[in-house]
């Protein structure tokens, strides 16, 4: 089945200091990494033969640059000057491989339409297709200016999350308390001007509220999971994913182990010792799927390798083409076909068509 991922850190494992060729398969990139230290080394998951392998034909590809000094090493650019030629570097990767065939941007609904055609096509090898992708921002620092905005979207950024982690230049993350500054209120109003699709993923939950509040075009929630599950501010609230669901939203259900389950410690906790497995992620996308009603409104957005990696997964996930297994999990707790389409990859177009209508 065809799998849309709303949320996968490709430039960042490319670049940012993970320097992975992800032309390559996992296991190759996981022998160049043998013997390295730090988070995620010889761990990754993602690559673009396992992609085409699972049939993750379609993705939301980000950026990455922020400016918070201290917080994590793709987050402490000095300046926004600094973190916006990060985030150009990590566009030039984009380019590269769309020379070379590998990666497709998608910034329209004919663009969107050709993909799908693409891999709904059984006629031509599924590794020979290229990834589509649609570019996000994941934090918004890397902005200079809310004037520079429109010179972004004309490179084909279609979706953006105002904030990361701490206290960012337009919004406060999810780990920090309070509101919009008046740039983060003119930024989303911006945004709203030029159709672009606002991530509510990652933003305090002040901020979440007056985005919504400011904000009347799509929203989506691209990596994120369920309070009630695992009682985290990073996690949204029911009452959160009730309005979310109010504004036609989807929300990708995320594969990072510590907003699976309860009582994970980064860097301690491992998976093996927890019994992590794979179809924990269905209890999140089954609890918003029981608040909505219906399934209109889960998908997927993984977050692999998003700066870790098997360290920090189901024991039972090997690569990302185990994506694949996750329609016979919903299959066994009920779901119709016409559900698990919709999970997979139709919600996240249905978002993409009324937005790009």
């Amino acid at each position: 089945m065809l799998t849309f991922d709303a949320h996968l850190d490709l430039s960042l494992n490319a670049l940012g200091g993970f320097n992975r060729d992800l032309r390559l398969p996992v296991h190759e990139i996981r022998r160049c990494e043998a013997g390295m230290t730090g988070k995620g080394r010889a761990g990754g998951t993602t690559a673009f033969p396992e992609m085409r392998q699972g049939r993750v034909g379609i993705c939301v590809a980000t950026q990455l640059a922020g400016c918070m000094p201290g917080v994590t090493p793709i987050a402490n650019w000095m300046s926004p000057e600094q973190a916006y030629a990060e985030t150009q570097g990590q566009l030039a990767w984009y380019r590269a491989m769309e020379e070379q065939g590998h990666m497709r941007q998608i910034m329209d609904l004919a663009g969107l339409e050709k993909a799908v055609a693409h891999w709904e096509d059984n006629s031509e090898p599924d590794d020979s297709k290229p990834i589509y992708y649609i570019l996000s921002l994941e934090g918004a620092d890397s902005i200079r200016s809310v004037g520079h905005l429109e010179k972004h979207w004309e490179q084909g950024l279609r979706a953006m999350g105002p904030a990361h982690y701490g206290v960012c230049r337009y919004a406060m993350g999810h780990d920090t308390p309070g509101g919009l500054p008046a740039c983060g209120r003119d930024l989303i109003r911006e945004m709203d001007r030029l159709g672009m699709i606002l991530d509510v993923t990652h933003l305090s939950d002040e901020s979440f509220w007056e985005a919504l509040d400011i904000f009347d075009g799509a929203v989506w929630a691209s990596h994120s999971n369920c309070r009630a599950l695992v009682p985290d501010p990073r996690q949204f609230s029911d009452e959160q994913i009730k309005a979310l669901i109010g504004r036609g939203a989807v929300i990708g259900a995320a594969l990072d182990a510590w907003m699976m389950i309860p009582g994970w410690i980064r860097g301690t906790t491992t998976p093996q010792e927890t019994g992590l497995k794979l179809e924990v992620i269905c209890d999140h996308m089954d609890h918003v799927c029981q608040l909505a009603g219906n399934a209109l409104h889960c998908g997927i957005g993984t977050d692999l390798d998003g700066g870790y990696g098997t360290e920090q997964t189901p024991e039972d996930l090997d690569t990302i083409a185990d994506l694949a297994r996750i329609p016979a999990m919903l299959e066994k707790r009920g779901y119709s076909a016409g559900d698990i389409a919709g999970i997979m990859h139709g919600n996240y177009l249905r978002l993409l068509r009324g937005a790009w209508a």
